[in-house]
């Protein structure tokens, strides 16, 4: 299966990185001659000229597959196919390069994702400082940032030298929603590649193929995501999450009266709280154990610490309660994805709209929502839900962001 595969949707993005993949590998052959090296920014820059450049910029909606792109991308510069002697495309998915990129072991490639809420100075110059080194195979360094939005602006201006000076042989790849979430000096220096949404007929079909799932399921949670294809695989795996979401589809019939809106809010945040604690428990104690031994502590978590390595347990601690935050963030916000795309259906109903309905396993409560308003409220709670997650972004308290829009959500 060639690396290119799991791109749903993305015919045209498939396309410039296939032809991006050969232009590479024409530049290692080049450098291998007797004429010597060729700086990979010859091959073209951010404003035009060749396939292949040196940094790269995926952008699209959640879901939309940026990451997926760009480890597929670092995986085709790293290919050692044979068949690309005979004009085949890199990317075969199936030789040492491709198959260690894909799984995050290859020497030269960093697949940088954060579980923190920024990515700050301290960690950029570390890439930075990786990036100025030669590829220990002979290909390229590639450096896969797939949060690039979670970027400080200091780290963001850290980032921007190693852009602007790149080493020959290295290349970024950063990956964030939109070009407004990244500076502008940096997008400046990047090519450009858009993803969109899949269609939800493609995102069905691959969890069919490739995971093993049942075709009904499968079509009913890609409708239910509308093209997310990582939300799309959690639905149709996890039966917690299953149970999660259709509790929130369960709160616009549960907002009639302020206790109700109050009872409501305060479980939303439960769920989330809940989220986070589940992913503690999964990596927190493994993590501490493992410093715990690196330090030279005896076994057991009563055991003390040698002297001078209480600031290295501290810094874990800390960065294993910015993860806490971002979980329960990103599980909110997730719960609030949903509770919009029952107002949409609720409009596609009350304006006759021959739209799919996504949420058609929630059909009873959207026909009771529609029938007891009109579009106008409808649309005023939607705008109520994207001023929640817009307060949240801005660090408003989640408990009072989340009550401040079920009262909204009540009123209409």
């Amino acid at each position: 299966m060639a690396v290119w595969d799991d791109l749903v949707g993305q015919e045209r993005v498939t396309e410039q990185l296939s032809a991006a993949a050969r232009d590479a590998d024409a530049l290692v052959t080049a450098a291998a001659s007797p004429s010597g090296p060729v700086p990979v920014a010859a091959a073209g820059t951010a404003a035009g000229g060749g396939s292949m450049t040196h940094a790269w910029l995926f952008t699209g909606p959640p879901g939309s597959g940026r990451a997926t792109a760009a480890r597929a991308f670092a995986a085709a510069l790293q290919c050692l196919s044979p068949d690309r002697a005979a004009g085949a495309v890199p990317g075969c998915g199936f030789c040492d390069g491709c198959h260690t990129t894909l799984v995050g072991t290859h020497a030269d490639v960093e697949i940088v994702r954060t579980d923190q809420l920024s990515i700050g100075v301290k960690e950029t110059r570390d890439l930075v400082r990786r990036a100025q080194l030669s590829p220990a195979g002979g290909r390229w360094q590639v450096i896969v940032l797939e949060d690039a939005d979670r970027l400080t602006e200091g780290a963001g201006n850290v980032l921007l030298k190693a852009v602007e000076e790149p080493a020959p042989r290295t290349v970024w790849l950063l990956c964030a929603p939109s070009l407004e979430d990244v500076l502008p000096t940096i997008r400046s220096r990047c090519r450009l590649l858009t993803l969109r949404t899949p269609p939800v007929a493609a995102v069905a079909g691959i969890l069919a193929r490739r995971d093993g799932i049942e075709p009904e399921l499968a079509a009913r949670v890609a409708r239910a995501t509308q093209g997310h294809i990582g939300r799309a695989r959690r639905l149709a795996t996890d039966e917690r999450a299953r149970a999660r979401r259709a509790a929130v589809l369960k709160l616009p019939l549960r907002v009639d009266d302020v206790g109700g809106c109050l009872k409501a809010a305060q479980e939303l945040i439960d769920a989330a709280a809940e989220d986070a604690k589940q992913v503690a428990e999964e990596v927190d104690t493994k993590e501490t154990e493992e410093l715990r031994a690196a330090l030279g502590a005896a076994a057991g978590t009563g055991s003390r610490l040698p002297r001078g390595t209480a600031g290295a347990m501290k810094e874990l601690q800390d960065r294993q309660k910015r993860r806490s935050t971002r979980t329960q963030r990103d599980s909110l916000d997730l719960a609030l994805v949903d509770l919009t795309g029952f107002y949409r259906d609720v409009l596609a109903l009350q304006l006759g709209s021959r739209v799919e309905i996504a949420n058609a396993d929630a059909q009873d409560a959207l026909e009771r929502v529609a029938a007891a308003s009109g579009p106008e409220r409808t649309l005023r709670r939607i705008e109520a839900i994207i001023d929640c997650r817009r307060a949240l972004d801005r660090n408003v308290a989640p408990l009072l962001a989340v009550e401040a829009m079920t009262m909204a959500l009540r009123a209409g």
